[in-house]
């Protein structure tokens, strides 16, 4: 692994001198692969909350969701197009504003943001709703490539490399733990423990630190008592049914139910108001019981191709910068959709992380696109032809 990482950097070119040259084509494998996952999604909102939309309060409107995830998906895609026209290397001079917009946002949330399920995660602006946390995802991933490109050189000290480092990625996810969403202050720290570890860093400094995280974590566990229930309930979901399991416990009704080949498209019987809010976090619960085992591991094996092909437009970026963007978006797409899949059946503690293209949200849905415009402006600048 160390040699690996001191001939990724060796080899690469300072992105501070490197040549002109002119773009590719579109890697129309991975534009495929995410359009797939797009159109799931927003099939799956349609189906799994049809029922719900339709007698939910100030809705009663089967089409509801479905209208605003495919709004929300031709700006998630008129935004990918604009971010894969665009050179990667601009976002150098952008990140730092970024970062001053993206901590003004995560401020502001704390003041006068919404208020829903005793999280305070979203500012509301008319009948729009913003959550900077989305944002901060991505911003923490420019704001550390940059960072380590620049400091080559320090990235394997302790203190101004490995520390400093996962310092800057903390003051996010800080911000993000304060609006009591411990998930995406998790994604936060295990992406930036990621792009420090391929970035250069000694790989003893980096695990030396893994007990204090995982102290850490427990403590945070220990002192919210919804957090605490949550991990009770995942250690005996049972005995608990119909409280803090109950979620879980529909999820696993849901995928139970729907065997290999699910019970077709549009009949589950989870989302008749057993599921709350199928759409959302738990909506590859539907997906198990209306498309089966098969359809699951399709999903699955597109987001392996997704990581796959993330890496290997790594590996064959122009420079270091472009590596460590393209590993830090992919890590945060595919932490997701693992934590996303765990929760759903019951393999960890019920957290909020929606599955990446899939879920029902705005936010993230738009987000997600535009970092995969990213990745793609990367691919069309690789040293040689993508597989």
């Amino acid at each position: 692994m160390e040699k690996f990482k001191k001939s990724n950097i060796k080899g690469r070119k300072s992105s501070r001198k490197r040549k002109k040259y002119s773009m590719k084509s579109i890697d129309y494998a991975l534009l495929c692969a995410i359009l797939i996952l797009l159109f799931i999604g927003i099939v799956m909102v349609y189906s799994s909350s049809s029922y719900y939309a339709l007698y939910q309060k100030d809705v009663y409107n089967t089409e509801f969701y479905f209208y605003k995830e495919i709004t929300w998906a031709i700006v998630g895609i008129v935004g990918m197009f604009t971010t894969m026209s665009i050179d990667y290397h601009v976002y150098k001079k952008w990140t730092p504003w970024l970062v001053l917009i993206t901590l003004a946002f995560l401020v502001l949330v704390l003041l006068i943001g919404s208020d829903i399920n005793g999280a305070v995660r979203w500012i509301r602006i008319g009948p729009l709703s913003f959550q900077p946390s989305e944002l901060a995802k991505y911003v923490v991933v420019l704001y550390l490539a940059l960072l380590i490109d620049r400091k080559k050189g320090k990235i394997t000290k302790f203190k101004e490399g490995t520390i400093f480092y996962l310092a800057v990625a903390g003051v996010f996810a800080g911000l993000i733990l304060l609006e009591k969403n411990l998930s995406i202050t998790a994604v936060v720290m295990m992406v930036a423990f990621i792009m420090i570890l391929v970035g250069g860093a000694k790989i003893s400094h980096l695990f030396s630190l893994v007990p204090v995280g995982l102290a850490a974590g427990i403590a945070l566990i220990f002192t919210q008592r919804y957090r605490l229930e949550r991990l009770t309930s995942f250690l005996d979901p049972w005995a608990d049914m119909s409280d803090n399991s109950y979620q879980l416990i529909q999820s696993l009704y849901a995928l139970g139910s729907g065997g290999i080949f699910g019970v077709g498209l549009g009949n589950s019987r989870q989302k008749a108001l057993f599921m709350p809010e199928p759409h959302n976090d738990f909506i590859f619960a539907i997906i198990g019981e209306e498309l089966g085992l098969i359809g699951c591991i399709f999903i699955i094996l597109i987001f392996m191709f997704l990581v796959i092909k993330a890496i290997s437009i790594a590996i064959k970026s122009r420079d270091n910068y472009g590596f460590l963007l393209a590993v830090g978006i992919i890590s945060v797409i595919a932490i997701q959709a693992i934590i996303n899949i765990a929760v759903v059946s019951g393999s960890m503690p019920v957290t909020g992380v929606p599955m990446p293209f899939i879920s029902y949200g705005g936010t993230s849905l738009v987000f997600n696109l535009g970092a995969m415009g990213i990745l793609l402006n990367i691919s069309r600048q690789s040293k040689e032809e993508n597989l």
